[in-house]
């Protein structure tokens, strides 16, 4: 068991080598990720924060864990992307060849969209503190942040992971982000939910996006988190649970 465990380590950080080499090779794909939340950003900030009542001094302050939200919905669609290249040029097939834990592969693909992620959401942070983002929050509150938008990444990119094993064109095995991207616009993201239309505010406060944002905002402003972030983390830890299921019985019935 020990041996089968090293083994797979093993092999996790060469599929992870492998793929952060692409990423860092090809620095667009990160580039492209961060510049359209940061464009929303500031045409939110700066054209349309001044007509939007949240309640808050300031509106990037509120606007903020929606932007990254959006950032790493973006930034999952290239996992898929990159997982059906290879699965098209037969690159999966080669590597079960060889002597490797066959789920290290896969795990690969994951743990970089973690990382390339987490890239973007630091590069989006950093705007933001230009833009007149301040957080009293401490060490710990920062931790939980990341900890939660690591949580939602995951989940994202093993519902990514399908999508590259089952798409039959590139477009397709991007295109499943698409609604997922526009999720935060039907939540707390933008504006509060007080605001909206009964059914429309019925649908934004019970699905997922609205306790995750609800709760990193808590976070960042040090404030009571109260529930919120046990439905983001039962929300994200249920979606990666199945899609990590489903992805998996993809895998085997592709390769």
């Amino acid at each position: 068991m020990e041996t089968l465990k090293s083994y797979f380590f093993r092999d996790m950080s060469i599929m992870l080598g492998r793929s952060m080499r692409h990423i860092l090779r090809s620095m667009d794909t990160i580039i492209t990720v961060t510049i359209m939340p940061i464009a929303m950003m500031l045409l939110f900030v700066y054209v349309l924060g001044g007509a939007i009542q949240t309640g808050t001094d300031k509106y990037v302050n509120y606007l903020l864990p929606g932007i990254l939200l959006i950032a790493i919905a973006s930034g999952v669609s290239y996992t898929a992307y990159r997982l059906f290249i290879d699965m098209q040029r037969g690159i999966l097939e080669r590597f079960h060849s060889m002597p490797i834990t066959r789920s290290s592969v896969l795990w690969g693909h994951v743990l970089t969209s973690l990382v390339s992620n987490a890239m973007s959401v630091v590069v989006i942070i950093l705007v933001a503190l230009l833009m007149g983002f301040r957080s009293p929050a401490g060490i710990l509150s920062w931790l939980a942040v990341a900890g939660i938008l690591a949580l939602f990444t995951l989940a994202l990119t093993w519902i990514a992971v399908i999508a590259g094993l089952s798409a039959k064109t590139v477009d397709g095995a991007s295109a499943f982000s698409y609604p997922i991207i526009f999720l935060p616009f039907i939540s707390s993201a933008f504006v509060p939910t007080a605001s909206m239309l009964p059914a429309v505010r019925a649908f934004a406060e019970h699905q997922p996006v609205t306790p995750i944002v609800e709760a990193v905002r808590a976070l960042l402003s040090n404030q009571p988190v109260g529930h919120d972030i046990w439905i983001a983390l039962a929300w994200c830890a249920g979606i990666m649970l199945v899609a990590y299921f489903f992805a998996m019985r993809a895998y085997k019935k592709r390769v």
